[in-house]
């Protein structure tokens, strides 16, 4: 019986061959949970990453029913929705080496920054100034403000829920706390109010496009909103044959945004299916 492991701090998560029974796969599980402590559910995966969002489905086999995972890692805590927030384990060691190119008093974009893994890990290294991380998923959204909160990096992130597309183009809407200015206030009560804050003309040192697996580059919005000598670490998904199209890809981007560019490097950065790999391409921009 084949089959692949993801371990989620206390979920794993599970995938097996077509042919492997039912039986057998809740006997692996309970197997699995006796051999690892740490492990309290055990969840088969029932479907790809699919949808703009790249979340999965998965089905309960053995443990406590839950699909909410409490992982650690660089230092770091996170709690997640493993169906429905899109989180990769196997880029831990990617988000510790960026946060470690992060130079003091950077202004740093995150794009599409999910459960904010990579806000989290760079904001704890205390170098950069303000970290912004834009994420689509309202439930991603949700469980970003948990983890900023738990790992009190309040200070430097600032969280934004919408399409990286759109906030950068209009105002969007800051909560910030403020006291009422009524009898409520006599009473010691408290509440939000939001206001305008625009990102318009804002511009960043560093910009991480931790992007899913989209045919959607959004290296235009990337090269408007970097500042001159920036650096912008873009992830892109190849057949290790056509990686040399990452680089292609760049620096037509560039030419169509008036950028002039350097290519530092083209990394690996995993694997995400059969010949197919994660690559980060880490690139500066001069002009």
């Amino acid at each position: 019986m084949r089959l692949g492991i993801d371990i989620i701090g206390n979920i794993a998560i599970l995938k097996f061959d077509r042919n492997a029974k039912l039986r057998d796969k809740k006997k692996f599980a309970e197997k699995l949970l006796r051999s690892h402590k740490q492990i309290t559910s055990v969840l088969e995966k029932v479907g790809k990453f699919s949808g703009r969002l790249r979340t999965q489905k998965t089905k309960f086999l053995a443990g406590e029913k839950t699909k909410e995972a409490l992982y650690k890692e660089n230092e770091c805590i996170f709690r997640l929705n493993v169906d429905s927030c899109y989180f990769s384990p196997r880029l831990s060691s990617e988000r510790k080496e960026i946060a470690g190119m992060v130079k003091k008093g950077e202004s740093v974009l995150v794009m599409f920054g999910g459960i904010a893994p990579y806000s989290v890990v760079i904001a704890k290294k205390r170098k950069a100034k303000k970290v912004v991380s834009v994420e689509i998923g309202r439930e991603c959204n949700k469980y970003a403000k948990i983890n900023v909160k738990r790992n009190k990096v309040e200070d430097v992130v600032e969280l934004i829920q919408g399409d990286v597309r759109k906030v950068f183009e209009s105002p969007f809407l800051s909560t910030v706390n403020s006291k009422s200015s009524s009898s409520l206030a006599k009473r010691q009560r408290v509440f939000s109010v939001q206001k305008k804050v625009s990102l318009i003309k804002e511009r960043f040192d560093r910009i991480v496009m931790a992007r899913p697996n989209l045919k959607d580059s959004f290296l235009d919005v990337a090269f408007s909103k970097i500042k001159r000598n920036g650096v912008i670490h873009y992830y892109g998904f190849y057949e290790e044959k056509n990686k040399s199209q990452i680089k292609e890809l760049i620096l037509s981007e560039a030419k169509k945004a008036r950028k002039e560019v350097k290519i530092l490097r083209v990394k690996k950065a995993g694997d995400v299916g059969p010949y197919r790999f994660r690559y980060r391409a880490d690139v500066k921009v001069f002009g």
